[in-house]
């Protein structure tokens, strides 16, 4: 907080507030009316209005947008500009990825063309150069070795192309999501290193074999190396002049790009500077150095798909459509976010597919937007994609015209801007340093990444690092950070007490919480941390407890039998003491005794003639047998037994143990005594565990959904801790959840709303005065309202 910032205070006092009066004070709306049926969302889906239809129009013609929109005196000279300097470098780019790609170096210029002019009419982004890129060509060149290695490549080029169209038409750009940023910057670094061992046979004007799948890369490093003696010479000195000049000037433009209004063309210096001296040298005649070759003037005829490659290269597409659509929308938002602007993911994953497709048709491979070309294109000026159409005039010039002119390049030049132009992607090893501050996980990530696209190759090596990113955030969920809240002092905010020393515990209540939700994979989890942090082993107490009613009903059933016989023994005494001193019903007798109008010699001269003698009788309840004189004053001890209706099944029923010496007066309540049942045992009477907990409170607001698993283990806990009388609270709870919950049968009769608070402030204020107690004294006395003072 700065020094000079003033603290603000705020008072706020209102009732406590559980799930059942808060739904009532804000009127919730039912399930209904939030959740439309799915006949009335497919009846929306299907309602076709003109402004709804217009939407959707540009919704897939983004140009309909902005090019309406477009004012040639504000943005035509700044996308002019732009566009030069990325078609300049769409030229060399081009030919030199294709060499990547295992392809001719006119495949390249094809694929700066068409689909640049495809993204103009389907992009969302106005900056990113959409063409040729060094880790795309690498997977295609992959592909190539293995389907076409006998220069069949034009068949083989159209069946890769419409994977992204129907990721995109199905809304597939959420993938996008599960791409991390470590992970895409771990993976191009790896394809630099891929890229750097496909061209370093060409840099040393070497003839290797092109290995695919798990360890081509090992494969062909160990090959390269086996042949280095073979080092054609005059190659790797052409390879040195042109990787020195292109470093030199590079650094130099970069020292003085902040005067310059364009960049200067580097690469485009290089090939026509190394096309002339070749030309005039005959470096190809003289010195045998390999060269690009026929360049065709002109456009190829389009060729339709072979659909029977389409089974061998759909696993090749899916993962170049993750990958090219993976560095396009992270390329786009940047740009959209610095410049102000949206960029819809699906719809560029649908532009990008598009782009691919059409291009498919015309001998090109798949595209992406390229780094260097982006940023060139923003720094420039670019301001829209007319800077692209301008750029694809350029590439559309030199395939028709210019062509020819660059048969006699060697393709060491080639390489050598390839090397160069990974120097940026090689200094993303950085990364490694950065990561270890800041997130030992994101680091894992990305060391993964790597080493798996490594040696995995690049297909393979997506698909077990976005496995391993997944697999990360289900292991973070699972074993979140589990920690009891204190109250933090003068305030309603409960924290952390292992790591605030100023937060006070609550006495007699835990507040627990968990910094992820809780669903079936740490379900078991959360309730044995709930146990380890409340200091209550509920399992074992619960079994305790069990054995311990086993053990007393044992005792029962002993006290019972042991009942029956010492009936047996009383009802030969009570015949005997009929002869002496007799054994009467009390209410029949006490009726006789209280009958109005009588007086004492009337009594006695009734039961003189009645009950002298007195012959035995039984009571459905109590036989009573006197054990002292009756006084003047009608005052007399009587001993009672407990019977039945048969006196020969005489029982003293509940009562375990029948000791000499019980007795009670006439007008006393003998029912609590003599009709005891079996009372729950509680574990605190049983003297094993004591404990100072009387309430638990579950602080959900960090759960954004809940599953029937977890349900259960809700159930679970408030039933089980209601074994040892700790009541349990929720907290926190989102909407979503309390809906989830109400529809998982989780509330009851014994589990209300009643128990679910709003705050955690609401549920410890409710369980304070639920028990009759306060709040300690160094806040404030607890009333039924919520007062805070800050």
């Amino acid at each position: 907080m700065g020094m000079g910032r003033k603290a603000r205070g705020y008072r706020v006092e209102r009732d406590v507030l559980d799930e059942q009066r808060l739904e009532e004070l804000a009127q919730r709306m039912d399930y209904s009316d939030t959740h439309p049926s799915l006949t009335k969302q497919l009846k929306e889906s299907f309602r076709c209005t003109v402004p709804r239809l217009k939407r959707s129009v540009v919704g897939c013609l983004p140009v309909l947008y902005w090019l309406p929109r477009y004012s040639i005196w504000d943005y035509g000279m700044p996308d002019l500009i732009s566009g030069i300097s990325v078609g300049i470098m769409h030229l060399p780019q081009g030919m030199a990825y294709a060499l990547l790609a295992s392809l001719p170096p006119v495949f390249g210029l094809y694929t700066s063309l068409y689909p640049a002019l495809v993204y103009f009419f389907f992009g969302t982004s106005r900056h990113i150069s959409i063409g040729t890129f060094a880790v795309l060509s690498i997977m295609v060149g992959s592909v190539t070795e293995r389907l076409a290695p006998d220069r069949n490549f034009l068949v083989m080029l159209n069946g890769t192309n419409l994977t992204e169209v129907v990721l995109g038409l199905v809304k597939f750009g959420f993938v996008g999501t599960y791409l991390s940023e470590p992970l895409v910057r771990a993976y191009t670094t790896a394809a630099a290193a891929h890229a750097v061992v496909a061209v370093i046979a060409q840099l040393f004007g070497l003839s290797t074999t092109r290995f695919s799948g798990p360890l081509s890369l090992v494969y062909t490093l160990v090959e390269v190396c086996s042949k280095l003696p073979q080092t054609h010479l005059p190659t790797l000195a052409v390879s040195g002049v042109s990787m020195v000049f292109l470093i030199a000037a590079k650094e130099i433009n970069s020292a003085i790009s902040a005067r310059l209004p364009v960049p200067i063309p580097v690469e485009l210096i290089t090939i026509v500077a190394a096309t002339v001296i070749s030309s005039y040298t005959h470096l190809n005649g003289n010195y045998t150095i390999s060269v690009v070759g026929e360049i065709p003037s002109g456009l190829a005829a389009p060729r339709l798909p072979d659909a029977s490659l389409f089974k061998e290269v759909m696993g090749d597409a899916f993962a170049l459509a993750i990958v090219g659509y993976a560095i396009s929308i992270s390329l786009g938002k940047t740009f959209a976010l610095k410049h102000g602007y949206k960029v819809d993911s699906n719809q560029e994953l649908v532009a990008l597919g598009l782009s691919n497709a059409v291009g498919g048709f015309f001998q090109c491979y798949a595209v992406c937007s390229s780094m260097s070309r982006s940023l060139i294109q923003e720094s420039t000026g670019g301001k829209t994609q007319m800077a692209g159409m301008a750029s694809a005039v350029i590439v559309l010039v030199t395939v028709l015209k210019l062509g020819p002119l660059f048969q006699e390049l060697p393709k060491a030049v080639l390489a050598a801007i390839v090397f160069v132009n990974l120097k940026g992607m090689f200094k993303q090893y950085y990364d490694i340093i950065t990561l270890w501050r800041s997130s030992k996980v994101d680091l894992v990530v990305w060391l993964v990444t790597w080493v798996s696209t490594l040696l995995f190759n690049l297909d393979m090596g997506l698909g077990a690092s976005i496995t391993f990113a997944v697999l990360t955030v289900i292991f973070r969920t699972q074993l979140p950070k589990y920690s009891v809240l204190g109250h933090v002092p003068g305030t309603e905010l409960y924290l952390d007490m292992e790591t605030h020393r100023e937060v006070r515990e609550v006495p007699g209540i835990t507040i627990f919480h968990s910094s992820a939700t809780v669903y079936f994979a740490n379900a078991d989890l959360y309730l044995e941390a709930l146990k380890g942090k409340s200091g209550l082993d509920i399992s074992k107490m619960i079994i305790y407890k069990r054995r311990q009613e086993a053990k007393q009903r044992r005792r029962d059933k002993r006290a019972e039998r042991r009942a029956r016989r010492e009936a047996k023994r009383q009802k030969h005494a009570l015949r005997a003491a009929e002869q002496k001193t007799g054994v009467f019903s009390v209410e029949e007798a006490a009726g006789q005794w209280k009958e109005p109008g009588g007086g004492d010699g009337d009594r006695e001269e009734s039961l003189g003639d009645d009950q002298r003698g007195w012959c035995g009788r039984e009571n459905g309840t109590v036989f009573v047998m006197p054990t002292t004189p009756r006084t003047p004053d009608d005052q007399c001890s009587w001993e009672y037994l407990k019977g039945s209706k048969d006196p020969d099944c005489a029982t003293l029923g509940a009562v375990s143990e029948l000791q000499d010496g019980d007795t009670t007066t006439l007008g006393s309540s003998s029912e609590d005594t003599l009709s005891r049942e079996l009372d729950k045992v509680s574990l605190g009477s049983l003297g094993k565990w004591t404990w100072d907990i009387h309430s638990i409170i579950l602080d959900l607001s960090t759960a954004n959904f809940i599953d029937t698993v977890a349900i259960k283990t809700m159930r679970n806990i408030f039933h089980d801790f209601g074994e040892i009388d700790v009541t349990v609270y929720m907290a926190g709870c989102q909407m979503s959840v309390v809906e989830q919950l109400e529809l998982g049968g989780f509330f009851s009769e014994s589990i209300t709303k009643g128990r679910l608070f709003a705050t955690v402030h609401d549920a410890v204020l409710h369980c304070l005065g639920h028990q009759g107690t306060s709040m300690p004294s160094y806040e404030y006395s607890l009333e039924m309202q919520c007062s805070t003072k800050l």
